[in-house]
């Protein structure tokens, strides 16, 4: 259907039709049109307003010149929306400017007015205070409605008295900064709202102010902060997080009132945003639009009164609930969440993976829908209205002027209901209360010995084996000191979780036989007992079934990740992620991205380093977390999750050099000449879930203070790498592989490296640091450090060397792992007896120091697979020996990855006979390089 044009305009607006009469009351109806024409042509900038306003210095010409004013920038709006040439942004991005210049306009005036019979006020040190109008709502988002009221909150910096100025040099008599402000405060609340000439400039809400309206009318910044956090309640938190100040300084520079402003935002910070990720925010929400929706069903019963696009069901308010909702849940760790505007913020949780790529689309061009629906209905008379009216002629009048006839307006308005009202059903879990009705014994939901033999036999009857023991855990759980310090509704929550879990578990176990349900339950209720004084876990589980189902498959799949998570509850908000099934074989081994936004969350906290440390933990768990999760889920092979968890610990060692750096207040220069050099598991980018890292460190620097604070700067590093913290460690690090070992120095300087490793003096490097040395590997610090290693490794690991004495060091130094690793069983141990991997490892780094120097390319550290294929190409052993022993080790990464899974830490072991080809196979690849059948444990 084709857009309005302007002619036809007046005849679906009424308030089009009298703004026209009443702005050009003796020109024909030509004349009209031709003016509205001219206003339609451009959008209504922020330049014009100010410019129509130039010169209203007194509160009776202003007032005038700000209703005349509003009217023309409606026309405008309506003119420009109607025949297609504005869209929403254009709207709400006009209105808003409108509502600040005015409200600015309007403070100042009004304040230089008081300050002549008063002073200017100032605070017990002489700073002057200015007047700080905070926008909530629609006005704080920057998304104002063409007929829409503003809320506001009237703040001030601090308390005080007016006292004369050079401006004001004789005041009537002086006033506190309160009694100043309180009436200021009326006096522009009178200049907006008053009807007179050509009506109003906004209608004022107050009623967003502490204390509603019995609070004062304008607080100090010490009053909101009291206020805030001794009474504030949970829909404050909401209210708050649009709060925008949208006036500018009357009395102050830009400087002063800048840090007025910051300091009223430091105080509603913390308030709105927890730095833990705050799942109870569900529950508040989801609280509060229940009482809307009941109120608005309420105002509605036995009335045809339409839909009401706003508030009712699948409308404008389901849309920023659910925005709003996933913003005070995380905007505490995401500081990219604090956006006031909600298609900012939807974009944002797509971003980060709350939300999926469709989903934000849809529920954008929702909002947007309504939006401009809502913009529709209030331009027939410029009321305060969000209901499309039942009446089929003005439901007709509104479509006409959104450009589409009355069936597709209603059609396309009822779709985008049904799926606004699907997705916020999900969210806040509508219709599935959980059933009130308590069948288990009485007194279990506060841990009663005496329910213990009923609970017991309930648990038997549902299909546990050792049902008296989780019955015993249960109760544990339920009549915990961190329970019982929990309010009642808490309390009742976990009940109903363990309830829940209960049958969860049986579920799961039925699935699959291979675990017994009470194992699963045990490990569940360990980690209830974890986060039971953490109400924001619970609420998770509560609120998000598909969450708590992942967490049982996860505690039943891996003792290693129950006892991660159970370490770690903090990953749980990753299980919400949409992200998390995007990671896969084919996802880039890249965490650029991951340590940029931590160093954003970083900054926010700088010069706090205990809350450095710990978010650098919790980021690096819950990475460690989302890789976890998809390794369970079958989406990566052995060798690409080893690439992750290195690149993963690469990108931490990186930004651990500058925090560290950053600490040390002697520093001689901004960027430290240093460099760390990964060795082993980390080094052969072979690293698993729960490997130490091998590191040493280098510095290339010639200033007299570089030994001495790089050695701070290393001490440092281990501190923040190592420090159990609240939220735990980051990694254990071995530095044995230092020159020296442990009689070395923690640092060395590059040239005291390459003396080292040459041994041109005897004192040097052994034979099995060379060793080392071929799995080892630049991995974070400075770049040309970097470089400079791999050509001083490659140099060394490419001399000529005697081959039978490099056979012999060799296994020499399999011999005593053989020892150090003794194996009383019958099993086979995957890593350490002979025909296992390190007899892989040995072979391939035998071949690199023996045949280098004549095969160079054997000196690139890309991991012992492909360097036995590199060897086969070479001549060294036999192409089909060589493939055969591929698999081989691959099978003995996936084995040891299966067993550390399922059954954490320790030795790996299995039945030998099950190993026997490819144990024979694997001796018969250390025959072909050494020449012999090795070493054999005693």
């Amino acid at each position: 259907m084709p857009r309005l044009t302007l002619q036809a305009l007046p005849d679906y607006s009424f308030f089009v039709k009298r703004a026209l009469m009443a702005a050009c009351p003796m020109a024909d109806d030509n004349e009209r049109l031709g003016w509205l024409e001219s206003l339609a042509e451009e959008p209504y900038s922020r330049e014009k307003m100010k410019a129509f306003l130039q010169g209203a210095d007194d509160s009776e010409t202003l007032a005038e010149r700000m209703r005349l004013l509003r009217r023309e920038v409606l026309l405008t709006l309506v003119a420009r929306d109607v025949t297609g040439r504005a869209d929403y942004f254009e709207v709400v991005r006009t209105m808003t400017d409108l509502a600040e210049e005015t409200v600015s306009r309007t403070v100042r005036v009004h304040a230089k007015a008081l300050s002549l019979r008063y002073g200017v006020p100032m605070s017990d040190s002489g700073v002057p205070q200015d007047f700080l109008v905070v926008g909530m709502g629609k006005l704080g988002g920057e998304e104002l409605n063409v007929s829409s009221d503003i809320d506001l909150v009237f703040v001030y910096d601090e308390q005080g008295q007016c006292r004369a100025t050079s401006e004001c040099p004789n005041p009537r008599r002086e006033l506190t900064n309160a009694e100043f402000f309180e009436r200021l405060s009326k006096k522009v609340i009178t200049a907006l709202s008053d009807i007179s000439g050509a009506g109003f400039v906004f209608r004022v809400d107050m009623r967003l102010r502490p204390n509603g309206d019995s609070g004062p009318i304008v607080i100090s910044n010490e009053m909101l902060e009291e206020y805030l956090y001794v009474q504030g309640r949970e829909w404050e938190r909401f209210a708050w997080l649009k709060g925008r100040i949208v006036n500018e300084p009357v009395f102050t520079d830009e400087k002063t009132f800048g840090q007025q402003c910051k300091n009223l935002y430091d105080v509603v910070r913390p308030f709105v945003f927890r730095r833990y990720v705050d799942f109870n925010a569900i529950s508040a929400l989801s609280n509060l639009h229940k009482l809307i929706r009941a109120e608005t069903q309420r105002r509605e019963t036995g009335k045809d009164l339409g839909i009401d696009v706003k508030l009712g069901r699948g409308g404008i308010r389901e849309i920023e609930f659910i925005t709003q909702t996933f913003q005070i849940i995380r905007a505490g760790r995401e500081p990219q969440l604090r956006l006031k505007s909600t298609l900012s913020a939807l974009s944002v949780l797509e971003k980060l993976g709350v939300m999926n790529a469709e989903q934000v689309k849809r529920l954008s061009d929702a909002y947007v829908f309504l939006r401009n629906l809502e913009h529709a209905i209030q331009y027939v008379d410029d009321q305060q209205t969000h209901r499309l009216p039942p009446d089929e002629k003005a439901r007709e009048q509104i479509a006409v002027l959104l450009g589409l006839s009355s069936s597709q307006m209603v059609e396309k308005l009822m779709q985008i209901r049904e799926y606004v009202a699907q997705v916020f059903d999900g969210i806040f879990q509508v219709g599935e209360e959980e059933n009130q009705e308590d069948d288990w014994p009485e007194g279990w939901s506060v841990g009663f010995e005496r329910a213990k033999e009923a609970l017991a036999n309930d648990l038997e009857k549902m299909g546990y084996g050792e049902a008296r023991h989780c019955a015993d855990r249960v109760l544990e759980l339920m009549g915990s000191k961190f329970l019982a310090a929990q309010t009642e509704s808490a309390r009742t929550r976990m009940a109903q979780l363990v309830k829940r879990i209960s049958e969860m578990c049986i579920k799961l176990a039925s699935d699959d036989k291979g675990v017994a349900p009470e194992v699963i339950f045990m490990r569940f209720i360990t980690l209830l007992e974890v986060i039971a004084g953490r109400s924001t876990y619970v609420s998770l589980l509560i609120q998000y079934p598909k969450v708590c189902e992942k967490v049982a498959l996860v505690l039943k799949t891996s003792a290693w990740a129950a006892d991660y998570l159970t370490a770690h509850p903090i990953v749980l908000d990753e299980l919400v992620d949409e992200r998390v099934s995007e990671l896969d074989n084919f996802s880039p081994v890249d965490w650029s991205g991951w340590q940029d936004d931590l160093w954003e969350k970083l900054r926010e906290v700088e010069g706090d380093q205990e809350t450095q440390m710990n978010l650098l933990r919790d980021a690096h768990h819950a990475a460690v977390f989302k890789l976890l999760m998809a390794d369970l889920e079958g989406r990566f092979t052995v060798e690409r999750l080893a690439d992750q968890l290195s690149a993963l610990a690469d990108a931490v060692l990186e930004m651990v050099i500058t925090l560290a750096w950053q600490t040390i207040a002697s520093r001689h220069c901004d960027v430290p000449k240093f460099a760390v050099v990964a060795y082993g598991k980390l080094g052969g980018k072979e690293l698993s879930y729960a490997s130490d890292l091998d590191l040493i460190y280098l510095y290339d620097d010639p200033s007299p203070e570089a030994s001495k604070n790089y050695t701070r700067l290393v001490r440092r590093m281990m501190s923040w790498l190592t420090v159990q913290t609240s939220s735990g460690i980051l990694f254990d690090v071995d530095l044995r592989l230092r020159p020296n070992g442990e009689n070395g120095l923690v640092v060395s300087s590059f040239e005291m490296f390459k003396r080292y490793q040459r041994n041109e003096d005897g004192t040097g490097a052994w034979p099995w640091e060379h060793q080392a040395l071929t799995r080892a590997r630049f991995c974070a610090g400075d770049r040309t450090i970097g470089q400079a290693f791999e050509k001083e490794r490659e140099a060394i690991l490419r001399l000529p060397r005697d081959k039978a004495k490099v056979f012999s060091d060799v296994s020499e130094m399999r011999a005593r792992m053989l020892e150090g690793h003794p194996n009383p069983t019958s099993l086979f141990d995957v890593k350490h007896d002979r025909g296992g991997m390190v007899d892989v490892e040995f072979a391939v780094q035998a071949m690199v120091l023996a045949y280098s120097h004549k095969h160079p390319e054997l000196v690139n550290n890309f991991g012992n697979i492909l360097l036995l294929e590199m060897a086969a190409r070479a001549g060294l052993i036999g192409e089909e020996l060589a493939q055969r022993c591929v698999s081989i080790y691959r099978n003995y990464r996936h084995i040891q990855r299966k067993h550390r899974l399922e059954l954490g830490d320790g030795p790996v072991r299995v039945d030998r006979f099950a190993q026997s080809e490819n144990i024979a196979t694997v001796i018969q690849l250390w025959k072909t390089v050494f020449g012999s059948e090795g070493p054999l444990r005693k």
